[in-house]
């Protein structure tokens, strides 16, 4: 298994058939059940699958397929072998800054290209960071990203994870994409210093710190990365760095990015400060053994939505263009019913790191692709999942082929 939220289960997988056969997969499992019962958990679920079909950048997780049966959505990702940010974080406990602008320059790439398509990111945080097997950045969970947002449009959602909150989000104010850039000075003090800028013992202090508490510089930060810590973390939105017009605009040209060439960024000329010892497409050893060491199982669900209930994933099937085979008929399936949703996962070894990640409900959980122990779950077309001998009805909006998992309980 790799991992495990409040709506569902991510495992390792492998196609067997077709012409990537072979190819190891995270899937996604969700509960559709669980997201229809809330309009924002729905409303999230839709914005979800449609970003991921639309969204291409090297630094952000590239969906490859998407299915439904009568209970369940899966999605089908490229599986990221280099694990979490936030693990080789932990590991490390800091990292030195040639490293963290590495991977700063990344992430600013890819938010930029989310900004361009009107799109806010709002849950940047080291476990929603995974490495390639080359130790390149990519973006995923995209349950809390919030489309259609361009200059001069707010949100009110209040959501995200507690420690890398802007306070417009807090005070529900109304957030645009600004938030995002807030969240980049949380996440380069985590880098830097070991731990988000502001924390405390519980929420309501922590939001009490973020809100209003003194930013605390260490002294051995260079004078450019406090420079730029400052001027991302400003609580006055209009004064942030990154703010409208300019975006990632002005934060490229700081000066604590000045050695860097952003066209070989994006073109992935710079060497990674970590690159994965991997045995094989499918190791597993950069991901948390709490999750890979678990037996992959896909539990049935008790019932089906009602047909009604169910129409609000119409359309969510998907086969990526390059996966298509080229004798076969274009299938469209994009329609206004797209959808997907990525739990998140909960606590950590360290004190701050049990994170509040809010939503509307509080105790949806959270996770990204990870790894797997031995037990791969086998994929065999486009389609479903099956127990042995027996496979699950499909609904008519599901893809013309069918995918099978053996070896699993689903």
């Amino acid at each position: 298994m790799l991992g495990r939220g409040g709506y569902g289960k991510v495992f390792l997988v492998r196609k067997v058939s077709g012409r990537d056969n072979g190819t190891p997969f995270a899937m996604k499992v969700l509960r559709k059940a669980s997201i229809a019962r809330n309009q924002k958990d729905t409303a999230h679920t839709k914005a979800e699958r449609n970003i991921l079909e639309e969204v291409k950048h090297p630094f952000i997780v590239d969906l490859k397929y998407a299915f439904q049966t009568g209970g369940k959505l899966y999605l089908i990702l490229e599986y990221l072998s280099g694990g979490e940010l936030f693990m080789h974080l932990e590991r490390e406990g800091i990292f030195l800054e040639d490293c963290a602008i590495f991977y700063l320059a990344e992430i600013i790439l890819a938010i930029e290209h989310l900004h361009g398509k009107g799109i806010i990111y709002r849950d940047l945080k080291p476990e929603n960071i995974l490495l390639d097997a080359q130790g390149h950045v990519k973006l995923t969970d995209f349950g809390l990203c919030k489309e259609h947002i361009y200059e001069g449009t707010v949100t009110h959602t209040f959501c995200g994870t507690i420690e890398y909150m802007a306070p417009e989000i807090l005070t529900r104010s109304g957030h645009g994409k600004e938030v995002d850039w807030w969240s980049l000075g949380a996440l380069m003090y985590d880098m830097l210093t070991g731990a988000p800028p502001f924390t405390a013992e519980n929420r309501k202090k922590t939001i009490e710190k973020i809100l209003k508490g003194k930013l605390n510089l260490p002294p051995y930060l260079t004078a450019d990365a406090k420079d730029l810590i400052r001027k991302l973390l400003k609580r006055q939105v209009a004064a942030r760095l990154g703010s409208p017009p300019d975006d990632a605009k002005g934060i490229k040209q700081h000066s604590y990015f000045k050695a860097i060439n952003w066209e070989d960024v994006v073109n992935k000329k710079l060497d990674p400060p970590f690159k994965p010892t991997l045995r094989s497409s499918e190791d597993v050893s950069q991901f948390d053994t709490k999750f890979t060491k678990q037996t992959p199982v896909d539990s049935p669900v008790e019932s089906n939505l009602s047909e009604s209930a169910d129409a609000i994933f119409q359309g969510f099937s998907y086969v990526a263009p390059s996966l298509m085979d080229p004798d076969s008929p274009p299938r469209h399936h994009l329609d206004h019913h797209k959808s997907s949703m990525s739990p998140r996962r909960l606590g950590s070894s360290s004190s701050y790191r049990n994170r509040y990640a809010l939503r509307m409900d509080p105790h949806r959980g959270h996770h990204d692709p990870r790894a797997v122990n031995n037990h791969m779950l086998m994929v065999d077309g486009f389609g479903m999942p099956h127990t042995a001998g027996q496979h699950h009805q499909m609904n008519t909006n599901n893809c013309d082929e069918l995918m099978d998992v053996a070896g699993a309980r689903l």
